[in-house]
C-alpha cells in the first residue's frame, strides 16, 4: 500500500508540475512574437505561480522515496531513477537559467538588457523543463506499471 501511495503522489505531483511547464511550452510561439511592451504585460499573469514549487517538491520527494522502495525491482527502479533525474534536471535548468532572469527583471517588472536575450533564456528554459517533466512523468508512470505488473515487493506472483 505504501508503494502505491508513493506512486500516486509521484505521478500526480509530476503531472501537476507539467501543467505549469506545459503551459509555458505551448504558449512559447505566440509569446515570442509579442512586442517587448506586450510581453512585459503578459508576464504578469505568472504572479503566484511559485506555488507550483510545492508540486515539484512533492514530485522530487515522492519519486526519490519510490526509487528507494522499489530498488529490488531492477526495471522499476531504473525507470523511477530516470524520473528522479529528469525532475532534478528541471530544477537545474530553473536555477541556472530561469531564476537568474527572474531576478534580473525583478520578476518581470523591469525591462532586462538585452531584452531579447533575457526573453529567449526564460522561454527556452521553460520549454526544456516541460520536456524534462514530460519525460519524468512517462518514466514514473512506466515504473509504477512495471512494478505493479510484476508484483515485486508484494505478495502477488510475477506475471
Amino acid at each position: 500500500m505504501k508503494t502505491k501511495l508513493l506512486q500516486l503522489a509521484a505521478v500526480v505531483s509530476t503531472a501537476l508540475y507539467l501543467v505549469a511547464t506545459g503551459a509555458h511550452l505551448f504558449e512559447l510561439p505566440r509569446k515570442m512574437a509579442l512586442s517587448p511592451a506586450d510581453y512585459m504585460m503578459m508576464q504578469q499573469i505568472y504572479t503566484g505561480w511559485q506555488w507550483f514549487g510545492v508540486a515539484i517538491g512533492i514530485a522530487l520527494l515522492s519519486t526519490a522515496a519510490h526509487t528507494l522502495l522499489v530498488r529490488a525491482d531492477r526495471q522499476a527502479c531504473a525507470l523511477s531513477l530516470a524520473a528522479l533525474i529528469g525532475l532534478a534536471a528541471t530544477q537545474a535548468v530553473f536555477w541556472a537559467f530561469t531564476y537568474p532572469v527572474n531576478i534580473a527583471t525583478h520578476f518581470w517588472t523591469a525591462f532586462p538588457e538585452p531584452f531579447e536575450t533575457a526573453r529567449q533564456q526564460w522561454e527556452y528554459s521553460h520549454a526544456a523543463s516541460a520536456l524534462l517533466t514530460l519525460a519524468a512523468l512517462i518514466a514514473m508512470t512506466m515504473s509504477a506499471l512495471v512494478h505493479n505488473q510484476t508484483g515485486k515487493g508484494s505478495s502477488a506472483s510475477p506475471a
